[in-house]
């Protein structure tokens, strides 16, 4: 008998759970590589993702139904974001007496990160509905999505914009702050989470548990900041 190989290959192409497995593959094969190279270039979330982009291409796989076999991993998405609170209530008591620098950070640099962004693209001539895509760059896709959406934005386009500030903070932040002398655990972690998200969170849980538990602090109370006051900032200005 022979074996019909296209058949089988397009089989396994085709199997629910075959978009699971190249994302959990190529993350994994990444992540190695950057833990034993430390490249900064290899930034598990971006080098994946184009991996993950290679192999539909070339496996004829359509984004329709590589997100359909992938909707289990969208769901884990609340239960891995809630788990964060692990490292917080670790750490609630050094998160307790630096209350009033926990919160002086996070509105100064939530101002200056939402600030910059919306002056820097007012100079270079951007358009209104580009702005308001872009304002709510620092918070995780699903809370920028919906403010961009309420202040006039493009949804789809603020998922973009989450993505590469993400990447980018993750990429260099770390470097960055060393290189300013920035040290301390609480300080980095308050740093990644407001700018960079849940991808500067990730990057500073492999630092330490006390920079990932400030980074989630971070993260979650800069999105519920951005989802309040920035619709609330827009319609008093305009």
């Amino acid at each position: 008998m022979s074996l019909d190989w296209s058949g089988a290959v397009d089989a396994v192409i085709h199997h629910p759970l075959f978009g699971i497995g190249i994302t959990l593959g190529a993350y994994q094969l990444v992540l190695a590589a950057y833990e034993k190279t430390r490249w900064i270039f290899l930034q598990p979330v971006l080098v994946s993702m184009l991996v993950v982009i290679g192999v539909l291409l070339t496996c004829g796989l359509t984004y329709s139904e590589y997100r359909k076999s992938t909707e289990i991993m969208n769901i884990l998405l609340g239960p891995a974001t809630v788990a964060l609170a692990v490292p917080l209530y670790l750490n609630l008591r050094r998160i307790r007496q630096l209350f009033w620098p926990t919160f002086t950070t996070l509105v100064i640099g939530g101002v200056f990160a939402t600030g910059a962004c919306l002056l820097l693209g007012g100079w270079f001539g951007a358009e209104h509905m580009i702005l308001m895509t872009m304002a709510p760059k620092s918070v995780t896709s699903p809370i920028a999505m919906l403010v961009a959406e309420q202040i006039g934005g493009v949804a789809a386009l603020a998922a973009v914009f989450v993505l590469i500030t993400g990447v980018i903070g993750a990429i260099f932040g770390p470097a960055l702050l060393s290189r300013c002398g920035v040290h301390s655990p609480e300080a980095r972690g308050m740093a990644l989470g407001v700018t960079a998200h849940a991808v500067g969170t990730s990057v500073a849980l492999q630092e330490s548990e006390e920079c990932g538990a400030f980074a989630a602090l971070a993260m979650s109370l800069m999105g519920v900041a951005t989802a309040v006051f920035l619709p609330l900032a827009v319609s008093l200005v305009a």
